[in-house]
């Protein structure tokens, strides 16, 4: 393996995942490849031809050339145009064109990730043609697939792998999102707390504090006096920072203590993955 040890975690996630995703639908029936899923306008299909796509990019592959429909109500930015693409090009493929496509694809990734010699700061294309390091782009790429994984269990009914490692990668990521959302985008005041508690298969407590000049940082202290504690499970706090659900959905999954205002708009911002 010549994986950089950096990348090393982040190669090990995202196989875990694709090769779930992969077990998952390779039983499935015509029919079953177009339930719905959590993902806001996406079918068990749109998500494995999403996971195909972005593999295809990390390999380098050209784009598709593909004019998407105008009446694609879920598509409402220009990152959601990008992603959709890769998805609509696949709309009307069939169930053996699906599982074989991602049976190739997940073959030339591995081999791509036992040869792997670039460094992790190297740079490789990023959506809309931005730029991303190969450690980042790895990173996101566990991340999406573990979340997508997830996305796949829930329409066939098939729960797992909620603490399995891209679960950590996904952890890690979610809570470098939470001082934007308590501090920036709910209007925490200067110099307060806000205490999330997640139990469940993946369980952690992290404060964030918000400073006198309402920048937000998190941590795994506890705080004494916080202006709000937030409790949930490791699922329900996934899939409301993954946008898979409103928080009015999982009132009953949700407690919350302290101001109640500035814990319904932290709920409110909570969303933090793109759309």
């Amino acid at each position: 393996m010549t994986v950089h040890p950096s990348l090393q975690n982040y190669a090990d996630a995202w196989t875990h995942s694709i090769e779930a995703i992969a077990e998952l639908v390779q039983p499935l029936v015509e029919g079953e490849w177009n339930r719905a899923t959590p993902c806001p306008g996406w079918s068990v299909r749109d998500i494995v031809s999403h996971v195909i796509g972005m593999e295809t990019e990390m390999l380098g592959d050209p784009r598709p050339i593909h004019s998407l429909p105008r009446d694609l109500y879920h598509v409402r930015s220009d990152f959601a145009r990008y992603m959709e693409v890769q998805v609509d090009v696949r709309r009307h493929h069939t169930a053996p064109e699906m599982t074989s496509e991602l049976e190739y694809v997940l073959i030339r990734r591995a081999r791509q990730l036992r040869n792997e010699n670039r460094s992790p700061d190297h740079v490789i294309r990023a959506p809309l043609g931005a730029e991303q390091t190969l450690e980042q782009g790895y990173r996101l790429r566990a991340f999406d697939t573990w979340v997508h994984e997830q996305d796949l269990r829930a329409a066939l009914g098939v729960p797992g792998n909620l603490a399995s490692p891209g679960a950590f990668v996904v952890r890690d990521l979610l809570l470098e999102a939470l001082p934007k959302v308590v501090a920036k985008d709910a209007g925490a005041p200067a110099n307060s707390a806000v205490v999330v508690d997640v139990t469940g298969p993946v369980e952690f407590l992290r404060t964030v504090r918000v400073d006198a000049d309402g920048r937000g940082t998190v941590d795994g202290a506890p705080s004494l006096g916080p202006a709000v504690t937030l409790a949930t499970d490791w699922e329900t706090y996934v899939r409301l920072a993954c946008g898979r659900i409103r928080p009015a959905d999982a009132a009953d999954r949700i407690k919350t203590e302290g101001d109640p205002e500035l814990a319904a708009a932290i709920l409110a911002h909570f969303a933090v993955t793109p759309n």
